[in-house]
């Protein structure tokens, strides 16, 4: 297994923030306030707050239908995950999700929502048209970080407990196998291609990469920020830009999103942002990433071509989960 270390070669200030270019494409932000109890609604265009929605109890991860009419929201203190209608912000369903929903994904195909039940160390499949539990699974203690490969055939979802992501094979309906990764996986994220998974292991400080015909790590991403003690280095969410070529990490308590080549596996850019950044979303032409800052309260805009971030958005109490929608 290689073993990477990623140094600083570029550290940017943040800079001040200025309005987002009015010719940006129209996109709104979806934030999921986890101690607010609320999601924040961002037009992404002018960097405004035009809502604020009451939803259930510790909100935590957010995705958007396939259709784009409902957000998903896990409401973890409810055990429920809320499908929200993006019209009129109004909660229209509670979907069966098991205990303490943490993080999902919605499968490829819109049909199902795979969710993590930290509580019950287990998997819940959901049926979205009958709005009924699928099946369910059994998986590694204190599971978080679900997603499902692009074929289709594996859901892979992280325990923070046994150190393990576990592999889940769809048709199957069962668990066939685990890869040992660094300590407390927490997010989980396929290559476009199916060929590699990247886990941000938070405690572990790294980011390993699987590769997925072997379920082997062949790769371990080391940071080291200027400046930045490694004990603060807690890596979490991952998003891929949509032409693949980068990885946009969120380093938690460092206060800096990573921006990394994932060809070479070297960093672009470290960018400064809010407090204790949980996730990223990326725009859907690939421009900018928004960092969802969980003790600031505040959402950073990066330009992604720049390296920088141009824009700080305030919302509500400890901003957790971001999706952007057009």
């Amino acid at each position: 297994m290689k073993r990477v270390m990623i140094a600083g070669l570029m550290l940017l200030p943040a800079a001040a923030p200025v309005p987002i270019l009015a010719e940006t494409l129209p996109e709104t932000l979806y934030v999921s306030n986890e101690r607010g109890d609320s999601v924040s609604v961002i037009d992404a265009t002018s960097g405004m707050v035009t809502a604020t929605w009451a939803v259930g109890g510790r909100p935590r991860g957010i995705t958007v239908s396939k259709d784009g009419k409902y957000l998903y929201l896990c409401a973890s203190l409810d055990h429920a995950v809320q499908v929200i209608d993006r019209a009129s912000g109004k909660v229209v369903a509670e979907l069966p999700s098991g205990q303490d929903p943490e993080q999902f994904f919605l499968s490829r195909d819109g049909a199902t929502l795979f969710v993590a039940n930290e509580d019950d160390a287990a998997l819940t499949a959901i049926d979205l048209a009958s709005r009924t539990v699928a099946f369910q699974v059994d998986v590694g203690g204190e599971p978080e970080g679900v997603a499902q490969s692009p074929d289709g055939q594996w859901v892979v979802v992280t325990s923070e407990e046994d150190n393990v992501v576990n592999w889940i094979d769809v048709k199957a309906k069962a668990m066939v196998a685990e890869t040992p990764t660094d300590q407390r996986p927490r997010h989980v994220e396929f290559t476009a291609d199916g060929t590699q998974l990247w886990v941000a292991a938070e405690i572990g400080g790294t980011v390993q990469i699987i590769n997925t015909a072997s379920r082997q790590v062949t790769e371990t991403l080391r940071f080291a920020i200027p400046g930045v003690p490694d004990h603060r280095i807690l890596p979490c969410g991952i998003r891929f830009t949509p032409d693949g070529k980068t990885a946009v990490i969120a380093l938690g308590r460092a206060d800096h999103v990573a921006l990394v080549d994932v060809a070479t596996r070297k960093v672009r850019a470290y960018v400064p942002v809010g407090k204790r950044v949980w996730h990223v979303a990326i725009s859907g032409d690939g421009t900018r990433a928004y960092a969802a800052n969980g003790l600031s309260d505040n959402v950073s805009v990066i330009d992604l071509a720049k390296g920088s971030v141009v824009q700080t958005i305030a919302v509500g109490a400890a901003p957790w989960g971001i999706v952007a929608a057009p």
